[in-house]
């Protein structure tokens, strides 16, 4: 791998809600290299969604460092995370997250909005974007019109069309059946291995993980050395 493009130090992260104290994170220590593809892995709760929205700049730790693209997140406005999110970010949700309304093209079209391209220049773009997932063919469909495994593709295609250094994706078969997920895999290691695109994916499903170069367990907000699997963690049965 490449140069360390994300790098955390001692990062936690709390929640107070009423009498309630809950560690999401616990001091966390990673570093992931320019061009990985990692696969956080864990029980529910561990932490694994929560570090990844601190590395989108989605929400701030509660102390300790985080750096990306050698950026202290910690140190931007509201406005500047919004504008480098946009700029670094590539963001795949389980819930697809697709406005039903809009088609497939103007979908993918909406983050392009917020750049200084134009709208022939912003069309150009998404119709890239949408044959490189193979759904050139679809771009005047709606989301209703299209298959779980299709939706995930279009929202992968919005992910990447602003070109960025990151995609984090978060459960992102966790909708789909196997076929579709297999689909969803195969492309995400496509853009990893074919254009070097840094990922970061939380996951259950041990499957997917196979994707990743590299599989990191989180226990109980705690991320475990390298190779080591939490004791109680329940593999599910192969397919």
């Amino acid at each position: 791998m490449g140069d360390v493009v994300i790098e955390t130090n001692n990062l936690s992260k709390d929640f107070r809600r009423d009498e309630f104290h809950i560690i999401a994170l616990h001091e966390v220590d990673i570093a992931i290299g320019r061009g990985d593809f990692v696969a956080l892995m864990g029980p529910s709760g561990s932490g694994k969604s929560t570090l990844l929205h601190l590395i989108a700049a989605i929400d701030k730790p509660t102390a300790g460092q985080i750096t990306v693209l050698g950026q202290d997140l910690r140190s931007l406005s509201d406005t500047q995370v919004a504008r480098w999110r946009n700029a670094h970010i590539g963001f795949i949700l389980q819930s697809f997250n697709l406005i039903p309304v809009l088609t497939a093209m103007e979908n993918i079209e909406l983050p392009l909005k917020l750049t200084g391209l134009n709208r022939k220049e912003r069309l150009e773009h998404a119709s890239t974007a949408l044959n490189l997932v193979g759904l050139g063919d679809r771009m005047s469909h709606f989301p209703r019109q299209l298959s779980g495994g299709q939706e995930q593709r279009v929202a992968i295609a919005r992910a990447i069309v602003t070109d960025p250094d990151f995609i984090l994706a978060d459960e992102p078969t966790g909708n789909l059946d196997a076929t579709s997920a297999k689909e969803v895999l195969t492309l995400l290691a496509r853009l990893n291995q074919e254009f070097g695109k840094t990922i970061v994916m939380v996951t259950h499903d041990p499957h997917a993980a196979k994707t990743a170069r590299t599989v990191r367990y989180l226990e109980k907000g705690e991320l475990l050395p390298p190779g080591q699997v939490p004791e109680d963690w329940a593999m599910p049965a192969p397919r």
